[in-house]
C-alpha cells in the first residue's frame, strides 16, 4: 500500500497594516494579508485615543465580511513598565491600562506591547516594576483580548530578550491567561536566539518549551534583520533580504511548533512604504 500522506497544516500570513481602524481593512485586502495588526491612535505620544463608536463597529464589520484574523493591536512604543522615572512609570500603567479595553471593544485577539527597560537599574528592580504594573493594567479586566509580552532584541536593560523572563513574569503573576507571548523574528535573532541555522532554531524552541511553553504562544513578528545574530539592534529588513534568509524562514514556517501560529510582517517593504505583498508573496512560498 502506499505510504498515507501527511496533510500540512495551512499556514496565516498578514502584517501590520497602516491606517488605524479606518484604513485598515482595505490595506489588508489590498495586500493579501489574512492577519493584521493595527495602531490605534499614535504610538510615539502620550495622547489617548478615542476612536468614534462608528469607526469601530465599522471595522468590526469590515473585518468580519474580509474574514481577517486573528487581529491584533500593538501598543504605545512609550509604554516602559520597568521605568524608574515614576511619571513615566504611571503614564505607561494608564496607557497601557486603556490601551487593553480599547483593543478588546475593537474586536482584537491581543495587544502586543513591549515590556520596557530597568534604565541603569538591575533586573530585579525593573522586574519588581514590572509586576506591580502589569498588576494595576488587569485589575477588574475580564475581556477575551488577551496582554500579550513580546520579545525584545536587548537594547539597553531590557525586560524581555531572555525567555527566562517570560517565565519569571509568569510565574510571578499565577500563570493568568489572560497574558501570553509574542516572537519577534528579529528580535531574538538580534538578542542571541540563532533562529537562522536548523540547530540553533531547534535549541531556541527547546529553550522556549522549557522556559515558558508553547500553549504561551500566539503570535510571531516576522521580520528579517539588518544587524547579524548577538548585536542587540532592532532593524528590521524585507524576507529574505537580511541575515535570518530565506533558508531560516523556510525553517521556522514549516516548524510543526510554530507553523499555526499567524505570522505577522513588520518590515519596512520592497517600495519602503510597509509590508507589502510581495513580502506575504514570499511567507507563502517560502511555507510551501
Amino acid at each position: 500500500m502506499p505510504a498515507k500522506k501527511t496533510k500540512v497544516a495551512a499556514i496565516t500570513v498578514g502584517a501590520h497594516v497602516n491606517g488605524g481602524i479606518k484604513g485598515a481593512v482595505a490595506k489588508a485586502t489590498e495586500i493579501g494579508a489574512q492577519t493584521i495588526q493595527i495602531f490605534i491612535g499614535s504610538p510615539q505620544t502620550w495622547k489617548e485615543p478615542s476612536p468614534a463608536l462608528q469607526d469601530i463597529q465599522a471595522f468590526r464589520q469590515g473585518v468580519e465580511k474580509e474574514a481577517l484574523g486573528p487581529v491584533f493591536v500593538h501598543g504605545n512604543y512609550l509604554v516602559n513598565l520597568a521605568s524608574a522615572n515614576l511619571e513615566n512609570l504611571a503614564k505607561s500603567m494608564d496607557n497601557l491600562h486603556n490601551a487593553l479595553r480599547m483593543a478588546e471593544k475593537t474586536g482584537a485577539d491581543g495587544l502586543i506591547f513591549h515590556p520596557g527597560s530597568a534604565g541603569q537599574a538591575t533586573y530585579e528592580e525593573g522586574l519588581t516594576r514590572v509586576l506591580a504594573a502589569l498588576e494595576h493594567v488587569m485589575t477588574g479586566y475580564d475581556g477575551k483580548c488577551k496582554l500579550l509580552l513580546e520579545v525584545c532584541a536587548g537594547q539597553g536593560q531590557t525586560i524581555g530578550d531572555r525567555f527566562s523572563e517570560f517565565r519569571d513574569i509568569l510565574s510571578a503573576m499565577g500563570h493568568d491567561r489572560r497574558l501570553g507571548v509574542c516572537w519577534d523574528t528579529c528580535h531574538l535573532f538580534n538578542a542571541g536566539y540563532d533562529v537562522a541555522s536548523a540547530d540553533g532554531l531547534e535549541r531556541t524552541v527547546e529553550e522556549f518549551e522549557k522556559e515558558v511553553g508553547f500553549d504561551w504562544l500566539y503570535a510571531i513578528h516576522a521580520n528579517d534583520s539588518k544587524t547579524p545574530l548577538g548585536a542587540r539592534r532592532d532593524r528590521h529588513e524585507n524576507i529574505g533580504e537580511g541575515h535570518i534568509g530565506e533558508d531560516g524562514f523556510r525553517r521556522m514556517l514549516n516548524h510543526p511548533r510554530l507553523r499555526h501560529l499567524p505570522w505577522i510582517l513588520e518590515v519596512p517593504g520592497f517600495d519602503k512604504k510597509g509590508p507589502d505583498r510581495k513580502n506575504l508573496d514570499i511567507l507563502r512560498r517560502l511555507a510551501g
